[in-house]
Formats: structure tokens, C-alpha cells, sequence
């Protein structure tokens, strides 16, 4: 029996096994630990000094990474929700030293977290008002980072890339969340989103490039989805 196991073991290391192996455990993890709308999985109950954050934790690892080595001055979240994910990139800041939040939600919430880091606004992120809003703070600060977390249907994003692409500094990241929906791998029923968004964004802005290596954990719910600007 033990030699069985060895031998199988050795036919999935080999080439193309082992790649494809390696996408099947991924994909199957990925969707177990996100669950179903009506039975949402273990991310959904992730909270950041007790303020629910719906994010999956190794990309807020990433997140942490990427704030230390590149040290953005302002950081735009579209999509605020509870507030936890904004705690938590203040909570970064403030082990820096450096960096202030912008958080946009077109819904109110009064129990959202107070910090002297984070600026919320109300409104819809592509609306003219809260742009305007947005890019006047951007203008003031030297160096900016963006995540897209609020509306998740294909145009709403595609907006949002046109319009918060040039606000990104070169060498800082435009952050699309949840390009795993829509079968990449989970709620394949969803229809276009943002990973279609950032595909069609990717064909015509140069700009840009998904960089891959910020999914080394192997589970991320933004695959393809951190974007640097390269020029």
C-alpha cells in the first residue's frame, strides 16, 4: 500500500501533473474557504481588532508588504463596508509612522472605526463629486496606492480603473479585490466582474501590469488583480 502512495505521489510531481495538481488543490481550497452566498465560508467571520473586515488574511498580509517596501503617503479604499479593512491599513500606518486612509462607501454606517488615519466619505466612488473629492487629496500627497472593493459588476470597476488609474503613483499598486468571483475560481454564476474589468483594462492602458507574485500564498481572492504601475 505504502508503495502505491509513493508512486502516486511521484506521477503528480511530474510535469504537467504537477502544475495542474497544484491548481486543482488551490481551486478547491479557494472555494471551500469562501463558501456559498447562503452559506458564506471562515473569511466572512475575519475580523480586525474586532471590526469585521471580509477579507481573506494572507492578502492582507500582502497588503502589509507592500505598504513597508513602498510606503505610500495616501492609500484610496472604494468600498469601506464595516470599516475593518480601513483599521487595518491605519493600524499599518501607524506602525510606519507614514500614510493616511481615504475610504469611500456609498452606504452609511455610524458603528464604522474611528482613527485619526482614516477620512471617510459617503457617496459613489465614480461620482463627479466624490472624485473631485478624491483627486484633490491625491494632488496634496506624493505618493498613492488605490483598492477597488465596492461595486463588483464589470462596468462599475472598468469605471473605477479609468477614472482612479492616474491617481496611482509609478512604482505603487491599483488593487482590484474579489477577481476571484465569476469562476475564477468562485460563485461562477456571478456574471462579468472585476477580473473581466481588469482584463479589458489591461488590454488598453500600458500602464499597468498584474504582478503575480503577490499570489505566492496560493490563495488569494485577487488573482491577477494587484496591478503596479510601471510607467
Amino acid at each position: 500500500m505504502n508503495g502505491h502512495k509513493v508512486s502516486l505521489w511521484r506521477f503528480f510531481e511530474r510535469k504537467p501533473w504537477r502544475a495542474a495538481w497544484r491548481r486543482f488543490v488551490e481551486g478547491a481550497f479557494a472555494r471551500l474557504f469562501y463558501g456559498r452566498p447562503e452559506k458564506p465560508g471562515p473569511w466572512h467571520q475575519c475580523t480586525w481588532m474586532g471590526v469585521p473586515t471580509l477579507k481573506c488574511p494572507l492578502d492582507l498580509w500582502i497588503y502589509q508588504e507592500i505598504l513597508w517596501t513602498r510606503r505610500p503617503d495616501l492609500i484610496v479604499e472604494c468600498g469601506t463596508a464595516y470599516g475593518g479593512s480601513a483599521l487595518f491599513l491605519a493600524s499599518m500606518c501607524d506602525l510606519l509612522g507614514h500614510g493616511h486612509v481615504v475610504s469611500v462607501d456609498i452606504r452609511p454606517w455610524a458603528e464604522r472605526p474611528r482613527h485619526r488615519r482614516i477620512t471617510y466619505l459617503l457617496g459613489d466612488s465614480t461620482s463627479p463629486a466624490i472624485f473631485q473629492t478624491v483627486r484633490d487629496l491625491a494632488f496634496r500627497e506624493g505618493q498613492v496606492m488605490v483598492l477597488l472593493d465596492s461595486d463588483h459588476r464589470c462596468n462599475h470597476v472598468l469605471r473605477e480603473l479609468r477614472l482612479y488609474a492616474p491617481l496611482v503613483s509609478v512604482g505603487q499598486y491599483l488593487i482590484v479585490e474579489d477577481t476571484n468571483i465569476n469562476g475564477h475560481p468562485v460563485l461562477e454564476h456571478f456574471g462579468p466582474g472585476p477580473m473581466e474589468a481588469v482584463e479589458l483594462f489591461l488590454e488598453e492602458d500600458g500602464r499597468f501590469l498584474a504582478d503575480r507574485s503577490m499570489e505566492r500564498f496560493g490563495l488569494t481572492f485577487n488573482p491577477k488583480g494587484y496591478l503596479k504601475r510601471i510607467r
